[in-house]
């Protein structure tokens, strides 16, 4: 009992990381940094919210057999599900190739970012993966979250992508602050020029604050250790993208929590309502 009162008490660092194209390589950065962070010594649950195309599990070669469509289903409970990688990384897995979890109301979004409040689990961070474009299920994802990590690539459609999804969410869900994380940059420099691009475009027609937080590099042994069912920041951790993404571990630890919670639904969101 007193392990539960603690756990219902910690405060969640909730981050949603997103992109407006797919592609962009959301997962591989929600994974290595998930890794990152426990390596650190934190305790990190990775929820994989691209509901139809899951993805996570077949990164790490994870047997699973229940998923977030069996909880939906009422088969099994959240608790069930959770799997465990790296470095007692938390996994909530979700399905792939069922047509229904990508059609999901928006009762239904509601329902699961509650759900997660009832997990008697010890997290400092959550991190959500979420699919790519403008859906319902997307933007309930972001809006939950207390920080949004834009995964972004050096080419028009990816920036446009990015422009699109922040503009929706900035002007139809109240998100005004963006974390751009530059991706398979072929330098500092391209990733500064990508960077100014957004800000340029942002600045004429989003009323939204974007700050560059990470830029990480094109790094061969990322795709080595995707075909090693890892991540590099665990194969390769003295790589140039394994770098990257610790040096973003470390900066995010330092990212503050709310005191409070907001005026809309979140992720954990009974950790910020102070019990009386």
């Amino acid at each position: 009992m007193v392990q539960e009162a603690a756990n219902s008490q910690r405060k969640v660092k909730v981050i949603t990381v997103t992109g407006g194209k797919g592609g962009v390589g959301k997962s591989s950065v929600s994974l290595n940094l998930a890794v990152a962070l426990c390596q650190l010594g934190k305790k990190v649950m990775l929820f994989d919210a691209d509901l139809g195309l899951a993805n996570i599990d077949v990164m790490l070669g994870l047997k699973v057999d229940k998923n977030l469509g069996h909880v939906l289903s009422g088969e099994c409970e959240l608790k069930d599900i959770l799997q465990t990688g790296p470095y007692g990384l938390r996994i909530v897995p979700a399905s792939s190739g069922l047509k229904q979890m990508v059609e999901l109301t928006t009762e239904q979004h509601a329902g699961l970012i509650r759900a997660f409040s009832t997990l008697d689990e010890d997290v400092d961070f959550f991190i959500v993966d979420t699919a790519a474009g403008i859906s319902d299920m997307v933007l309930s994802f972001c809006r939950a979250a207390q920080d949004v990590l834009m995964v972004v690539c050096n080419e028009p459609t990816s920036v446009a992508d990015a422009y699109a999804q922040m503009k929706v969410l900035s002007r139809d869900y109240g998100v005004k602050k963006f974390k751009i994380v530059g991706n398979s940059l072929h330098s500092l420099d391209e990733g500064k020029l990508m960077y100014q691009k957004l800000v340029t475009v942002t600045e004429r027609f989003i009323d939204a604050t974007l700050e560059l937080v990470a830029c990480i590099p094109v790094d061969l042994n990322m795709r080595k250790a995707i075909r090693q069912r890892s991540c590099v920041v665990d194969v390769f951790p003295t790589s140039p993208a394994a770098r990257a993404f610790k040096t973003l571990a470390n900066r995010i630890t330092s990212w503050p929590i709310p005191e409070v919670a907001g005026g809309h639904l979140q992720f954990f969101v009974e950790n910020l309502v102070n019990k009386k």
